[in-house]
């Protein structure tokens, strides 16, 4: 039987291997390697314990996308670095350590995917929208990208490692809908809806005045979706309540905007770089090797290497 197809939400995997393990791993010429010896640790533990028949890294060709700033100014500004080049804030010691990652990808013949002009949530949200053969499984430890989840035409799940793998969480439409009190038939999209209501302050999204979760998630529940509650609210005989209509209202260029900014882009341009069927064997076992060697990473690869699967 054909296995998943595994989406990796692949910043968020590196970013959290940064943090969890300590930056006294280092090569031979002192460079931290505490995030490719984590995230190689965690392609070893996805290849082995969900064992995907595909997979593919993804990745951010613009952390802040042109389109998503101009809808919403505030879109990720507390995380801007370089202000003039757009550039994201990243600890000086993560840095160098990322083209490491994309190397040892690159050696091991397991795919990567980028759209120009769009983040790696969008990258997923395409992949999985266009999925027509296996079940996908998203991994990541970023909530955002619950909205994907569906049940037709081919499953859609998130593998939520935002409390560490220990504490692994797989969710679909019913887990997401029984958590946030959605809607099961339109649990992703309702999601999102709920998400862009509520406000994100780590991603700079104010939301609506005076509405949490719990009254998003109510609201988009009863009216549908975000448009069909901003309908029902310009109503003369409106049935959405006074209290949220009017902080609607106050709200609305953030409204207007918020959608467009909170949606995955489900039509980004998507290119691989090559196949995303997981190999028998690494594409380059010298250079595999090399880097192993090179950068002292040590049982990370020979743990990715052993979870391969056996060939047929």
């Amino acid at each position: 039987m054909s296995g998943p197809l595994a989406l990796l939400d692949a910043a968020s995997l590196y970013f959290r291997a940064y943090y969890a393990l300590p930056d006294s791993m280092t090569a031979p010429d002192g460079t931290p390697v505490n995030a490719v010896r984590g995230f190689a640790d965690s392609i070893a533990r996805i290849l082995t314990d969900r064992r995907p028949s595909r997979l593919v890294a993804c990745l951010d060709a613009d952390w802040r996308p042109a389109f998503r700033v101009a809808a919403l100014p505030s879109y990720k500004t507390h995380r801007v670095a370089d202000p003039k080049a757009n550039i994201e804030e990243v600890p000086d010691t993560l840095t160098p350590q990322i083209p490491i990652i994309l190397d040892l990808l690159d050696a091991m013949g397991l795919a990567t995917a980028e759209a120009e002009g769009y983040e790696a949530d969008d990258v997923i949200g395409a992949l999985a929208a266009r999925e027509r053969t296996d079940p996908v499984e998203v991994i990541t430890g970023d909530r955002d990208l619950f909205q994907v989840v569906r049940t037709e035409p081919t499953p859609v799940s998130v593998v939520y490692v935002g409390g560490g793998w220990a504490k692994v969480q797989t969710l679909g439409p019913a887990e997401v809908a029984a958590r946030y009190g959605l809607p099961v038939d339109n649990a992703g999209p309702a999601y999102a809806d709920m998400a862009a209501l509520r406000g994100d302050p780590s991603d700079g999204l104010p939301g609506v005045a005076g509405i949490g979760e719990k009254t998003a998630a109510k609201l988009i529940t009863r009216f549908g979706s975000l448009e069909g509650l901003v309908e029902a609210a310009a109503l003369a005989d409106s049935p959405v309540p006074l209290r949220w209509r009017t902080a609607l209202a106050d709200d609305h260029r953030y409204v207007a905007a918020a959608g467009l900014v909170v949606r995955v882009a489900v039509d980004a341009p998507v290119k691989l770089d090559g196949d995303d069927r997981v190999p028998a064997a690494p594409a380059d076992p010298d250079r595999v090797r090399d880097l192993q060697q090179r950068w002292n990473l040590s049982t990370s690869v020979d743990r990715l290497l052993a979870a391969l699967p056996p060939a047929n």
